[in-house]
Order: structure tokens, then C-alpha cells, then sequence
């Protein structure tokens, strides 16, 4: 514990010292001439309430670390930290979108979504989180790309980031689906929680999901691995989950979302040098919201699968519009403009970390 609380005053002090100036982003240019929204100086800020929204799940690690440890409340001072959980990606940007949270962690396709809905006007991305922990599990007879055919497929809410991922890699194998449930596979979308009871009921045949629903549908549903998502991708990184804010927020009070970044370059750093605790002070966390504690054999399994990380892995986020697009559910969109890592890149230069590229 000494060791622990030496390592996070260190960090403290040294992502504090931005307080003083939002600094520069990778390619040298300050922080209001990537997005007008950011001129907002902290002087003319009064205290507010940032309303956070997160998955009660482990691709939502540093979310769920940064609420629990404290970590978010004290890097916003005197800012209030009110939070908000959901099961997918398109109810959090819903939640977004209508003004219930300001900020909130979340995968990439519904952020494309948003960001496309509202003409580029709705939100920012402005951090990485988590990338990797995706998977497609199937009943153990499905041994090949053919054996898919005429079946039931899972993902967690039609659009949602993994539900993109399996139609994309469907049609790239030559099988063919719609957002009815119709084609070559019929893609069932559902909270993850049912997917696991119909998977050992039998009633479907596989999923793509996000961990650690990937592991459980091995570990208690007896399935296997099909397609492990970072195969799929250069280095094995994609964006599985970033952190974004509305506009008019980062706007208004550029200040705190300045300090919501610290807490979370804090919460990542901290995920990664404390494995052990950092697992279970997540189980914990999943465990008060859903009421139910995941398995330390399922975490620990489950974990190995993901990266964390305050890199938004952008290149990521244009592929997966490009799928979104080839598959039906988004209409051409330019991506332009929905990064917003001024204000990241100065915390992380102030803890002597690398910074961050969009698009």
C-alpha cells in the first residue's frame, strides 16, 4: 500500500502542474486552435457537475477504477463528479446526445453515430481507454466460416461497436446479413447478460461480444473462440473503448474536462502498474452495480485480452466507419474534426507521457 500511494503522489504532482496551462498537442499547435471550444480560460470558470456515464464492464477497467479509488472526484476539485451506468453504446450516446450526461466512455461505432447525427456538431472524442477484448465464441461444432450459415448470432445492441465488427467480418467472408435478422446469419442483438443464457440454452449459436462476456461464454457456456478481434487488426490494436464529451460542455468548461483527462492519464496509470488490485477493485465495482461479481478466474482470463491505454487508436475508428458504412448502418460520414486531444496531450506531457494523434 506504501509503495502504491508513493507511486499515485508522484503522478499527482506531476499531472497537477497543468493546471496552470492546457499546453500543446503532439504536432506542437495550443491547445484553442485544434477546437474553438477550448478557449474557456479555468479564471472564468465556476465550480459544475460532471455527469460521467460507463459500462459495468472490464473494457471499462480505468472508468471503473477512476469512480471507485476516488481518482475522478479529486482530480476535479471542486467540480462535483455524478455518474450514470449502461449496457451499450448506442444508449450512452442517447444519454449524450439529449444532455442526461456530459461525458462518457463508450466504443467507437456509436460515437461515430452521434457524431454523424448531429452533423459533427455533438461531441468530441478527447482519450483512449482500452483496446482489444473482443470475440467471436461459438458453439463448439462450428469449426469454419461455413458452419455459420443458417445460424444465430449474437452482439450487444444492432449498430453498437461489436455488432459493426461481426456483419463487417460476415460480409468480408461472403455471408450476408441485415439489420432485421435476416440473410445468410441472423445477428440477434441483446444485452450480453441474456446472450450468455441463451448461449447455454441453446437458443443461439454463438456471439461477438466484449470481455469478459467473451470468456464467459467459455468458461460456463462451453463455446470457443472463432475470431479473436485483434487478429483482425495491424499490431492487434483497435479502439474498444474512448472517451468522449459533449461539445457544448468541453465548451463551457473546458477547465473541468481538462481535470476529469487528469483523473483519467491517473486511473490508466494506475490499471497498469497494479494489476491484482486493479482487478478486483473492478470485480467490485461490476459486482454494485449488476449485483453479481464476475468469477476471479473469468477476470484474470478475461484481462489478458486487453490493452490500456490513452492512445484513441484513430486509424481504428476510420475502419470501423468504412465497416459501419460497407454494411449498411451508417451513411457516408466524415470523421473530420471528432477529435479533440489538446487538452489530453498537455496532461500527458506534464507526466512526461508520449502524446496522442487523431484522425
Amino acid at each position: 500500500m506504501r509503495r502504491r500511494m508513493s507511486f499515485l503522489m508522484v503522478l499527482l504532482v506531476a499531472v497537477g502542474l497543468v493546471a496552470s496551462a492546457c499546453g500543446s498537442d503532439a504536432n506542437g499547435s495550443s491547445a484553442a486552435t485544434n477546437d474553438s471550444s477550448t478557449t474557456t480560460t479555468a479564471a472564468d470558470e465556476a465550480p459544475t457537475t460532471v455527469r460521467l456515464g460507463y459500462f459495468p464492464n472490464i473494457t471499462h477497467a480505468t472508468a471503473i477504477v477512476g469512480v471507485e479509488q476516488g481518482i475522478f472526484q479529486k482530480a476535479l476539485g471542486a467540480n462535483k463528479l455524478k455518474v450514470s451506468t449502461f449496457n451499450a453504446g448506442p444508449a450512452a450516446t442517447e444519454a449524450l446526445l439529449s444532455g442526461a450526461v456530459d461525458a462518457t466512455y463508450i466504443g467507437p461505432n456509436p460515437a461515430i453515430n452521434a457524431f454523424a447525427k448531429s452533423n459533427g456538431e455533438a461531441l468530441r472524442i478527447i482519450s483512449g481507454a482500452t483496446s482489444g477484448g473482443a470475440a467471436l465464441v461459438v458453439k463448439p461444432s462450428i469449426t469454419k466460416v461455413a458452419d455459420l450459415k443458417g445460424k444465430k448470432i449474437a452482439s450487444p445492441q444492432l449498430a453498437n461497436t461489436q455488432d459493426v465488427a461481426l456483419r463487417s467480418w460476415l460480409e468480408g467472408k461472403g455471408l450476408k446479413t441485415d439489420p432485421q435478422g435476416g440473410g445468410d446469419v441472423s445477428i440477434v442483438p441483446q444485452e450480453n447478460s441474456q446472450t450468455l443464457d441463451a448461449f447455454k440454452a441453446g437458443s443461439i449459436d454463438g456471439a461477438w461480444v466484449p470481455e469478459p462476456w467473451a470468456t464467459r461464454l467459455v468458461q460456463e457456456g462451453g463455446g470457443k473462440v472463432l475470431v479473436n478481434e485483434k487478429d483482425l487488426w495491424p499490431g492487434g490494436q483497435f479502439v474498444t473503448t474512448h472517451l468522449i464529451v459533449a461539445t457544448k460542455f468541453l465548451q463551457d468548461h473546458p477547465d473541468a474536462v481538462r481535470r476529469l483527462l487528469q483523473g483519467q492519464v491517473e486511473a490508466n496509470a494506475f490499471v497498469n502498474a497494479n494489476t491484482d488490485e486493479a482487478q478486483k477493485i473492478v470485480n467490485d465495482g461490476i459486482a454494485k452495480i449488476t449485483g453479481k461479481p464476475l468469477k476471479d478466474e473469468t477476470i484474470k482470463a478475461a484481462w489478458t485480452n486487453l490493452q490500456f491505454t490513452n492512445d484513441p487508436i484513430a486509424s481504428s475508428l476510420a475502419t470501423s466507419a468504412q465497416h459501419a458504412e460497407k454494411v449498411g448502418l451508417l451513411d457516408k460520414v466524415d470523421l473530420k474534426g471528432i477529435y479533440s486531444l489538446d487538452l489530453l496531450n498537455a496532461v500527458l506531457k506534464q507526466a512526461g507521457a508520449q502524446g496522442v494523434k487523431g484522425a
